[in-house]
C-alpha cells in the first residue's frame, strides 16, 4: 500500500507545476493525495512538455487529461482517493488507479491511451486491422478495413468494416480458444434459479453442445442467412442457441423471455423465422413463468398476419415445469432433449462474409413499431471483444459475472460474444439477484471467486465477503455521484476502479468509458471515449461545440461495432439516426422532442453556485474534457412553469444519507400544471417515517428550490426494473397518476412483485 503524503510541500498547497503560464487557473488544492500519484502528476505534466502532442482537430477533447482534472466545483479543493487506500466521500474526489493496478493494466497510464486513441483516430483502417488480425480469418480481407458515408446528403448511409474477408464468430469463440489450450477451462458456470442448482461447462463441452444443436437446425432446413428467433431465460441453452446459429451463419433474434406474446409475435412476424427456440417454463423466484403458453399465443397472432412457423424447439425446464404440465401441438412441436443430444458433437463451420448479418435485436421506438437493429458479424466481433478486454482490464484468470440478460444487447456484448472472443469464464444465473433474499448476488459473487461484476449498482451488500472482486461496472442507466460513491465504497471496498459505461443497442459495444488503470475517474463521469470513437457535442443547430460545454451528443465517423441498418427500413434507419444533424450520428431518439434531463455535472455545478446551463441537455463535457450523460431522452416536468429536470431531483434525494435509490415523475396537478412524484427507496434498514419524509423533501429544497420539492414520496422497497438495469418508468407514471388498469405489460420485469409492493405502499 503506498504511504500518503501527510507532511509533504504539495499537501494543502498549490500545485503551479500543472498549469503553467496560467495566472488565472483556479486556486486547486491537494488535500489527500499519496507520493506516487504526485509523481505521477509530476510526470504527466513533463511528458505533455517534452512531446506536445498537437491538439489537432480529432485529439482536442482528449489530451486535458494530461493535466489534474478539476473538481466540480472549482473554487473548492481536490481530494484525490487511491484505490485500496481510502474510501470516497465528496463530490468532487478524484479517484485514481494505485500504482499495483496501473502497472498490471492493459491501458496504465493517459500517456499510453493518447498514443493509441491517437491512432485509432488518424488511421482507423491500420488500428482496427491490427486488433483483426488477432482473431482467426479464413480469408482476409482485400481492400481497405473501412468504408463509410455518414452524411444523407452525399447518397445513402452506408458503414462497412472488413469487407471481403471471411470468419466466423462462434469459431473465434470456441475453436480458437480450444486450439490455444483452453479446452478445459470452464466456460460457462451456470446458477440456477434455486440454491443448489448449479451447472458448467468447459469450453470443449461447450462447443459439442453447440455443434448438436448447430447440426439439428441445419436438418430442419435453417440455412445460412435464415432467421431464428430465440425465446429463453438464462439457461445455459440460451449462449449455446446464439453461438448454435451464428455457427451456421443463421441470424438470430433473442426476445428477452418475459415480453408479452403481442410483442414476441411483433418481432415473429417481422423477422420470418424458419424456427422458435424456446423452454416450456420458467421460475422468477417462487413464481413459475409458463413461457410455451406466451409462445403459442404468439405463433397463433402471427399466423393471423400470415407468418407460420414449422417448428417450435422446446427445453424442458424441470425445475420450472415437467413436460407432462406443457402444452403440445404434434407436428411443431419438438422437445430438445429428446432430438438435440443424438447429434453428432462436430459441426461444419460456415465462413461469412464480415458483413454478413449475425444477429437482430429489437428495441423500441417513438413510433411504437419496434426497430429491428441489425448488426454484421466481422466488425461487431472485433468490437465487442476489444471494449471487454480494455474496458474490464480483463486477464485470463478473471471469472466474469455480468447480471445482465441476452435478451438485451447487454447480454450479447458482455455476456456470451465479448467474454468468449477473449477465452473468459462467464457466470450465468438463472434467477433474480433478491431470491431467496437480498445477499443472492454476493453468495454467487463469492461461491465462484467473481473478479469482474457488472451489474446495476442498486443491490444490497450485506454480510458478504466479496474479497474476489476486482474491477466493477455499471449496467443500465447513468449512476449519479452518490451511488457510484456507495458502489465504489460499499461494494468494492473502496479498492476497484468502476466501468461506468456509456453505449446503446445500436452502438454494439462501450463508447465512452473508464480505462480502469489510465487516468483518475470523477464519481458519475463516463471519462472519455473508447478507441476510434470520436464524439462531439452540438447545438440545437448542429454545429460542434468546443471546449466546455452542453448540448446534444453526437458521433462523428464510424467505429467497427456501429448496426449498419433497421431491418427492412433503411430510410427509418437515415431519418432516425442521421437526419437530425447532417454528417453525424445523432444518439437520441431521432425526432422526437429535444428536451432532456439536467446531467450530474451541471447539477453539482448549479447546487455549488455556479453558472452551468440556460437549459436542460442530455451530455456535458467538463473543462476536463470528461463527459456526462443523463443516458435518457424524456420530458422534463414542468411545475408552474419552471422546467426541472428529474435527475436533478433525484441526485438531490439519493445525496440524503438514507435514501439509496430514487426515481422521479411528473403527475398532472390542478395548479401547478405537473407535480413532482418521487419513489424513494432507503438505505438497508431504515423505517419510513414521516420524519424522515420531511427531511427528503427539505433536503430537495435546500439543494434546489422549493419549486423542485415532491409533493409527493413514495416509499419503494424497490424499482421496477428490466435485467439490464432499466426503470421502467413508464410504469411509474401509470402508478403515479393512479392508472392501475394501463400498467401493461410488467412481465418484462426483473422482480415483476414489485409492482404489486409499489401498489400496496401507494397511500403509505
Amino acid at each position: 500500500m503506498q504511504t500518503p503524503v501527510s507532511n509533504s510541500k504539495f499537501v494543502g498547497s498549490r500545485v503551479p507545476f500543472l498549469f503553467p503560464n496560467n495566472k488565472k487557473s483556479p486556486d486547486r488544492r491537494i488535500t489527500s493525495i499519496s507520493t506516487s500519484c504526485v509523481c505521477s502528476i509530476w510526470n504527466n505534466y513533463h511528458y505533455k512538455r517534452r512531446t506536445r502532442m498537437a491538439t489537432d482537430n480529432k485529439l482536442r477533447h482528449v489530451t486535458s487529461m494530461l493535466e489534474l482534472p478539476s473538481a466540480a466545483d472549482q473554487n473548492s479543493a481536490l481530494h484525490a482517493v487511491i484505490l485500496g487506500e481510502a474510501l470516497a466521500s465528496e463530490e468532487n474526489d478524484l479517484v485514481f488507479p494505485s500504482d499495483e493496478f496501473a502497472r498490471q493494466a492493459h491501458v496504465s497510464s493517459p500517456q499510453q491511451y493518447l498514443e493509441m486513441y491517437k491512432r485509432s483516430v488518424e488511421d482507423p483502417a491500420g488500428f482496427w486491422s491490427d486488433i483483426a488480425s488477432q482473431f482467426y480469418w479464413k480469408k482476409k480481407w482485400d481492400q481497405p478495413a473501412c468504408s463509410e458515408n455518414f452524411d444523407f446528403r452525399k447518397g445513402n448511409i452506408s458503414i462497412q468494416w472488413f469487407k471481403g474477408g471471411l470468419t466466423n464468430i462462434c469459431y473465434n469463440c470456441l475453436d480458437r480458444n480450444i486450439e490455444s489450450g483452453n479446452a478445459d477451462k470452464i466456460a460457462i458456470y451456470w446458477e440456477g434459479n434455486d440454491p443448489g442448482f448449479e451447472d458448467s461447462l468447459t469450453y470443449s463441452q461447450l462447443l459439442d453442445r453447440v455443434c448438436q444443436l448447430s447440426n439439428y437446425l441445419k436438418d430442419v432446413g435453417v440455412k445460412k442467412g435464415d432467421a431464428v428467433v430465440i425465446y429463453l431465460p438464462m439457461l445455459m441453452e440460451l449462449p449455446i442457441a446464439m453461438l448454435a446459429c451464428a455457427r451456421i451463419g443463421a441470424v438470430h433474434s433473442v426476445v428477452f423471455a418475459g415480453f408479452s406474446s403481442e410483442s414476441l409475435a411483433q418481432r415473429i412476424v417481422d423477422c420470418k423465422p424458419k424456427v422458435v427456440i424456446t423452454c416450456n417454463a420458467v421460475k422468477r423466484g417462487a413464481k413459475a413463468i409458463h413461457l410455451k403458453d406466451i409462445v403459442d399465443a404468439a405463433l397463433a397472432e402471427s399466423a393471423k398476419n400470415g407468418i407460420s412457423v414449422d417448428v417450435c424447439l422446446t427445453y424442458e425446464n424441470q425445475t420450472a415445469l415437467k413436460r407432462e404440465g406443457t402444452k403440445w401441438q404434434e407436428g411443431r412441436d419438438v422437445w430438445w432433449q429428446d432430438f438435440v443430444p443424438k447429434y453428432p458433437t462436430t459441426c461444419e463451420v460456415a465462413w461469412v462474409d464480415a458483413e454478413d448479418p449475425l444477429f437482430l435485436l429489437y428495441t423500441s421506438g417513438s413510433t411504437g413499431k419496434p426497430k429491428g437493429v441489425l448488426h454484421t458479424t466481422g466488425g461487431y466481433m472485433v468490437y465487442s471483444a476489444t471494449t471487454f478486454k480494455y474496458a474490464f482490464d480483463y486477464k485470463p484468470s478473471d471469472v466474469y459475472w455480468c447480471t445482465a440478460d441476452c435478451g438485451w444487447i447487454t447480454g450479447h456484448s458482455y455476456v456470451t460474444y465479448g467474454p468468449m472472443l477473449n477465452g473468459a469464464s462467464v457466470v450465468v444465473f438463472e434467477g433474480t439477484p433478491t431470491y431467496p433474499d437480498a445477499g443472492r448476488c454476493w453468495d454467487i459473487v463469492d461461491k465462484f471467486k467473481v473478479s469482474i461484476f457488472y451489474t446495476a449498482p442498486t443491490l444490497h451488500v450485506t454480510r458478504y465477503s466479496r474479497k474476489s472482486l476486482r474491477v466493477l461496472g455499471s449496467v443500465g442507466e447513468p449512476i449519479n455521484p452518490s451511488a457510484w460513491r456507495w458502489f465504489f465504497n460499499v461494494v468494492g471496498d473502496s479498492r476497484c476502479p468502476i466501468s461506468d459505461t456509456w453505449w446503446q443497442t445500436e452502438t454494439g459495444g462501450f463508447m465512452i468509458t473508464p480505462l480502469p488503470g489510465a487516468w483518475p475517474q470523477k464519481p458519475g463521469s463516463a471519462t472519455f471515449p473508447f478507441f476510434g470513437v470520436q464524439p462531439v457535442i452540438v447545438d440545437e443547430k448542429g454545429v460542434e461545440i468546443e471546449g466546455e460545454c452542453n448540448g446534444y451528443l453526437c458521433l462523428k465517423s464510424s467505429w467497427p461495432g456501429a448496426f449498419r441498418t433497421l431491418y427492412g427500413d433503411h430510410e427509418r434507419y437515415e431519418t432516425t439516426y442521421f437526419k437530425p444533424f447532417a454528417g453525424y450520428y445523432f444518439t437520441g431518439d431521432g425526432c422526437r422532442s429535444l428536451t432532456f434531463k439536467l446531467c450530474f455535472h451541471c447539477y453539482l455545478g448549479s447546487k455549488n453556485g455556479q453558472k452551468t446551463t440556460d437549459g436542460l441537455h442530455p451530455c456535458c463535457r467538463d473543462k476536463d474534457g470528461y463527459h456526462w450523460l443523463t443516458g435518457r431522452v424524456d420530458d422534463v416536468i414542468n411545475v408552474s412553469g419552471h422546467r426541472i429536470g428529474t435527475a436533478e431531483v433525484e441526485s438531490a434525494l439519493v445525496s440524503h444519507p438514507k435514501c439509496a435509490e430514487a426515481a422521479v415523475v411528473g403527475v398532472e396537478h390542478e395548479v401547478k400544471g405537473q407535480g413532482i412524484y418521487a419513489f424513494v427507496t432507503l438505505a438497508e434498514g431504515e423505517p419510513y417515517s414521516e420524519e424522515l419524509r420531511k427531511s427528503l423533501i427539505l433536503t430537495v429544497r435546500k439543494q434546489i428550490g422549493a419549486f423542485a420539492a415532491p409533493d409527493k414520496i413514495h416509499w419503494a422497497p424497490g424499482l421496477p426494473k428490466t435485467r439490464s438495469g432499466k426503470i421502467m418508468r413508464r410504469i411509474l407514471r401509470k402508478i403515479a397518476s393512479k392508472q392501475l388498469d394501463e400498467l401493461g405489460d410488467t412481465s418484462t420485469l426483473a422482480e415483476p412483485q414489485v409492482v404489486e409492493q409499489l401498489i400496496e405502499l401507494a397511500d403509505c
